[in-house]
């Protein structure tokens, strides 16, 4: 099964989504937007580049490796 995206009211001006992982858990929270027609572009901007985005590990971890 694969995760979801779902759209919530946040407060009296605006809404945001979550993206959740099939199991129920919570993958990413966007910010707010003002109007519905910006949420939906802003999942359709996550759907179209999650898949190509390149991985930039900014870790301490990574720095020190280096």
């Amino acid at each position: 099964m694969a995760g979801r995206f779902e759209i919530l009211k946040d407060g009296e001006d605006g809404y945001r989504f979550r993206l959740m992982a099939a199991d129920g858990t919570l993958v990413a929270e966007s910010p707010q937007f003002k109007h519905l027609k910006a949420v939906i572009a802003g999942i359709t901007a996550v759907r179209e580049n999650a898949a190509t985005g390149i991985v930039e590990d900014h870790s301490k971890t990574a720095r020190r490796a280096a």
